[in-house]
């Protein structure tokens, strides 16, 4: 609660889900050693209150990359050990939500009945279980970079394999399928003037983009005249 900012229904929900991840892959206290969190990934489904529990609890993060996000929406993880390969997948019960009155009765605020609820709930009526296979690929497992190719669009480096190829040309994610963001009107029509506008195919790659040539030296010389 204190990294995450406030406790809430969320919180113990992540908190009790990590927990009992942990115990049906057979790592019963991953936070003793950094050598045992290493032995674990946890693909979260959400980007809400129970995924900082989750980190919390297993340590397992995304800049140690032991922590992957996929955006479903859904109030699930599934945890890994990566000794054993065995895995588990835990979802949240809608149904506890309604069960709560059972547990916390006399609380009539909704968020405070759910926060005493589900601190004494049985797992059984909060969660759904499953083993599950995951296939990780090389590139996402931790450890440093395994692989990094430069775009021949725009110049920027592209590491763990997330590189697309279109046509035989190396593209980032950016240039091939466009971005989450936009440039400035001004910028993007420079871009577009040489070649490298993102989402069209590149047609001077690494010529007119100063990151492409960046720690290059160029072979060509200024002829002085003579006196």
């Amino acid at each position: 609660a204190e990294a995450h900012g406030h406790l809430c229904p969320g919180q113990v929900l992540g908190v009790r889900m990590a927990l009992k991840g942990c115990r049906l892959i057979g790592i019963d206290n991953p936070q003793t050693s950094s050598s045992r969190r290493k032995k674990m990934i946890v693909y979260v489904e959400i980007d809400r209150c129970a995924t900082d529990a989750i980190s919390a609890v297993t340590g397992c993060k995304l800049g140690k990359r032991t922590m992957k996000f996929r955006d479903y929406g859904i109030m699930a993880a599934t945890f890994i050990n990566l000794e054993t390969g065995q895995a588990f997948r835990i979802s949240a019960r809608e149904e506890a939500k309604t069960l709560a009155a059972q547990y916390a009765p006399g609380i009539e605020d909704r968020h405070k009945r759910e926060l005493k609820a589900y601190q004494i709930m049985p797992d059984e009526e909060l969660f759904e279980a499953e083993e599950v296979a995951v296939n990780i690929p090389i590139y996402d497992l931790p450890g440093r970079p395994r692989k990094k190719v430069q775009c021949q669009s725009c110049g920027e480096w592209i590491r763990d394999g997330r590189e697309r190829r279109k046509n035989g040309t190396i593209l980032c994610q950016i240039c091939a399928d466009g971005a989450y963001f936009r440039r400035p009107q001004k910028k993007a029509l420079l871009n577009a003037l040489a070649g490298t506008w993102h989402g069209l195919p590149p047609q001077t790659p690494l010529l007119n983009n100063p990151k492409a040539t960046r720690g290059k030296q160029s072979n060509t010389r200024m002829k002085v005249p003579k006196p």
